[in-house]
């Protein structure tokens, strides 16, 4: 695993019990001695597409194919979670390193504006 991949996880219910198989993107490995992600959620509902912050991954990018998604989708920049990588059921494909860059920086400035 390693950060701009896209993986699959369980995203768990507000009542525990086991969610569907979401997308995420791996933004960083957390500090510590515990193997957990930072990682961005992704949707494929682009009416939650913020721009000039969210990133949207059309067919049209150079790196769709590489992604791994299926339609076109929108890496919510604001929707951040820590993962135990134990609930990573996988890869399914990598962002562009020019993404992954953008992402961090409007992530970083975004934190240090609030």
């Amino acid at each position: 695993m390693s950060p701009g991949e896209v993986v699959l996880f369980r995203f768990p219910q507000t009542n525990q019990s086991e969610g569907k198989l979401r997308p995420a993107l791996l933004l960083s490995q957390m500090p510590g001695p515990f193997p957990d992600w930072l990682v961005c959620m992704i949707s494929s509902q682009q009416r939650h597409f913020i721009p000039e912050f969210d990133e949207l991954v059309d067919v049209t990018e150079t790196d769709f194919v590489s992604s791994g998604l299926k339609l076109v989708s929108v890496i919510r920049v604001a929707r951040l979670a820590v993962v135990e990588e134990s609930m990573l059921v996988g890869s399914i494909g990598k962002i562009s390193d020019e993404r992954l860059t953008r992402i961090k920086l409007r992530l970083s400035d975004w934190v240090k504006s609030g």
